[in-house]
């Protein structure tokens, strides 16, 4: 019988992704794996320990559970005491506490609590950058001060020694790399790249205000606007097409193998996002061979060099403006990063098996 348990209660995207890429290094019979499909993000964080509960066989030999925070640990293991003996892993691709919202008030706290208690109830609480778990351990106090009547003493101090980091694994392999150019470059457009959800915490608007800007410049460029989008989609993109003249060349998410294409395509890559805990977006663009440019906020200064990242939106102008005007600028710009930068530490390849050795208990 299986000894490992894998629970998934958002089964999609970057969760999706990293459970498929870690049971290809189990063998069958050492796992059973639990999933629900990544539709209603809330329903999934509120309901997923009851579906979890009447679904786990009653009879079973599990030694550990390794789930995302979306689950309530604690409340699985409240409805399932047969589990309280296992070993219990969290792993965090988000954290609620810090989690952008337009209004404060429109804050449901119960999902920050839900990974409150889920640390509180785990053996070890992972991370996917250490900002995350920063802005996580450092928000618990704040988080719960805000409850009336009730003082909670020494949450975060017992949840701090349980905590690491240890980075989403990136199948770099599956990337396309830029290939050398086999042509004078100077007088082609700078590509610009934003890969990101169309959703208000990826900031569209700050996209948009900086490539007007740059349009009133008089350079040229060409921009992908790629990622997921929805039924309703950001206003700021309404016109966007229209507004810059023939310079978006791709509007929209595509499929997989035409992605990688044109990420490998493109010569830069933006973030301008409000909320991002690790993004993968933005290393699959940067191993593809765009230079990144992103905020000076979030995980970015732990992943990225001081020179690539930005305060404000002239100043990300500007530097759009000079690399547009001066290919040659870029392309010494490209090559300096390149010579710098190592991705080997996000790689799946050294990361997945850090992964399986935690899960099996041999780290």
């Amino acid at each position: 019988m299986a000894r490992i348990l894998i629970l998934e209660a958002f089964y999609g995207g970057s969760h999706k992704q990293l459970i498929d890429v870690l049971i290809e290094n189990f063998n069958e019979e050492e796992y059973d794996l639990l999933t629900i499909p990544a539709k209603k993000w809330h329903w999934c964080a509120r309901m997923s320990a009851l579906h979890f509960a009447g679904r786990i066989p009653a009879t079973h030999q599990y030694r550990t559970i390794f789930c995302s925070s979306v689950l309530n640990l604690s409340e699985l293991i409240g409805m399932r005491v047969d589990l309280a003996s296992c070993r219990k892993i969290v792993y965090f691709h988000e954290n609620q506490l810090c989690y952008p919202v337009r209004d404060t008030k429109e804050r449901d706290v119960q999902y920050g609590i839900n990974q409150i208690t889920s640390c509180l109830c785990a053996d070890k609480v992972l991370f996917n950058s250490r900002y995350n778990m920063i802005s996580f351990l450092e928000s618990i106090h704040s988080f719960l001060n805000v409850v009336p009547n009730m003082s909670f003493k020494g949450v975060r101090d017992q949840i701090a020694p349980k905590c690491d980091v240890l980075y989403f694994p990136v199948e770099f392999g599956c990337l396309s790399k830029k290939s050398s150019p086999t042509e004078n470059t100077e007088n082609k457009p700078l590509h610009i790249i934003w890969p990101h959800r169309w959703e208000h915490d990826k900031n569209p608007e700050q996209l948009v205000e900086a490539l007007l800007a740059l349009q009133e410049k008089g350079v040229n460029f060409h921009v992908s606007i790629l990622g997921e989008r929805f039924e309703t989609i950001p206003k700021c993109f309404e016109t966007i097409e229209d507004q810059l003249h023939g310079k978006v060349i791709q509007f929209g998410s595509l499929p997989r193998e035409d992605y990688r294409r044109t990420l490998a395509e493109g010569d830069v890559v933006i973030s301008t996002a409000l909320h991002e805990f690790y993004g993968v977006a933005m290393l699959e663009a940067v191993y593809s061979g765009c230079v990144p440019l992103a905020p000076n906020r979030l995980v970015y200064p732990e992943l990225y060099p001081s020179d690539k990242l930005f305060n404000t939106t002239a100043q990300l102008v500007k530097q759009l403006y000079n690399w547009c005007r001066n290919r040659g600028l870029f392309e010494k710009h490209r090559d300096a990063f390149f010579s710098q930068i190592n991705l080997d530490g996000y790689s799946a390849e050294q990361l997945v098996p850090q992964f399986v050795a935690i899960i099996r208990n041999m780290a």
